[in-house]
Parts: C-alpha cells; structure tokens; sequence
C-alpha cells in the first residue's frame, strides 16, 4: 500500500495542475469502489473552483466552497490529469472534467481505494481520530513519550498507531526505528524520552528524504508521472531479513508483530 510518502509526492504532482482549476463535470463509471461513493460528489462538485489540494495521512482532499472530496489510493490507485481524449483503460473508475480541457482520472484495478465526501466545516469520520502529521511541529519526541506511558505494546505497532502519528507505515517505521538505535521489539512504555527524541527526528528525516526523492518504489504504484520513485535502493533493514546489516555486517532478524513482517540489526539497535 503506498505510504505517506508516494501520497504526498502525489498531492505535489496534482496540486500545480488542479488548484484554481473549475470543474465542469464528474464521471462516475461505477457506483463503488472500497465504499459507496456519495451522491454529493456528482452534485456539488461540477462548477465548483478546486481551491487546494491537501494531504491528511494518507488521504487526499481536493477542496472546495461547497465541501471536499476525499480520496484514498489504497493498494493500487494513481490518480493523474489527463487530455480529455486520452484513452479509457478498464479501471479508469473516475473523471472529473477541468476547465482547461483536462480530466483528473482516478485509476484502480483492486478497488481498495475511495472517493468519499467532506462536508464544509465538518470533519470526516476517517479523519477525525488521527494523530498528529509526522513532519508537523506538533509531532515530537516528547509527544512519543507521553503518549507512550504504560504501553506494553511493542515500540514499532505503537509508533504506527494512526492515533500517536499519522502516517508511519510499516516500511518507515522499521528505517526510522534502526536509525534512532531502538529494537522494535521493546515495549513502547520503556523507551525514554532521550530514546524517543531520536526516533522523532529519524521519522521526520526519513519521510522527508522520502518525499524529495519520490517515495517507496511498491510493485503496484506509480508515481503521477508514471515513474517509480527510488528510495527504496536505500532501505537499511525492511525486507532484508538475513542478509548483513549495511552498518555494522551483522544478520539481520526478523519476525511478525502486529501482523507485519518486521526486521532489525541485533547489534545497532537495543
């Protein structure tokens, strides 16, 4: 599933060609994609001038006077503006016309993703239990820390609960958890703060790094452009279990928690 990340090099990709364009028509070709989408989305939108484009976690949100859609790209969605003659594939589930004579096409084979609609001054349901943005000053070691006070849970499910931090997936947990020298196994309740102010900062470089050199090259996902993104030639643990750590030469472990394929360095990180 693309991460935080591929979302954001998304949103930066259609921002420019979207904000203060007016659209003038939606094409819905199925009912449905991972939900119902609402009647509102082909009602309110058409006419409506796009005024951003915003990232929230993983969601995407095109905003307008009369309220907002909300996507989500779920495993295999690439939303991309297109010319209007461009040619139909069998998942372009969905078009919204542009003034300029284009049409942002919403494309998903595996249908996991959404278009869903946000109310003005209202907050979606999806959205409104989410934790602070990683690369916003609301979110800190200090944050991490007090939020993790009597936790049992391992430190990697804890930093990827959508409640502590928004969008820290499993790929940039593992890197940032290695960075900062923290065995993913250990209880969240007995990281320090010292312990979390560098898990902190690792995600904020990590996911940063990310952004600029276009995300986390995942089978199903391409890039708005079409072009895969290349961060992921420089993973130092995820999906490495067993061959040598590129710090130190020692194997590296794996295991499963919460569900997830999970690999650490037994010597860098305690």
């Amino acid at each position: 599933m693309p991460e935080l990340p591929e979302v954001e090099t998304t949103r930066r990709g259609l921002a420019p060609h979207l904000e203060g364009r007016r659209v003038t028509g939606v094409t819905l070709r199925r009912p449905d994609l991972r939900w119902p989408i609402p009647a509102a989305v082909r009602e309110r939108l058409p006419g409506q001038r796009i005024e951003a484009v915003e990232r929230r976690a993983k969601y995407l949100l095109t905003h307008t006077a009369a309220g907002s859609a909300l996507w989500h790209l779920g495993m295999s969605g690439v939303m991309r503006v297109l010319p209007a003659s461009a040619p139909l594939g069998p998942h372009d589930h969905v078009d919204l016309g542009l003034d300029d004579g284009r049409v942002l096409r919403f494309t998903d084979p595996r249908r996991f993703g959404c278009l869903l609609w946000q109310a003005p001054g209202e907050v979606h349901e999806l959205l409104a239990s989410l934790g602070p943005e990683p690369l916003s000053d609301a979110f800190s070691g200090d944050t991490l820390f007090v939020a993790s006070r009597g936790k049992k849970a391992s430190v990697k499910t804890f930093v990827m609960d959508q409640a502590v931090v928004v969008g820290v997936g499993n790929i940039y947990a593992a890197e940032a958890l290695f960075e900062a020298g923290i065995r993913p196994t250990t209880p969240a309740g007995r990281v320090t703060r010292e312990r979390y102010d560098r898990l902190a900062a690792a995600v904020k470089r990590i996911l940063g790094y990310a952004i600029e050199r276009g995300g986390t090259t995942l089978r199903d996902f391409l890039n708005p452009d079409g072009l895969p993104g290349y961060f992921e030639q420089e993973l130092f643990v995820y999906g490495r279990e067993g061959e040598a750590c590129k710090v130190c030469g020692t194997a590296l472990k794996g295991l499963r928690l919460g569900q997830r394929a999970t690999v650490w360095c037994p010597r860098c990180q305690r």
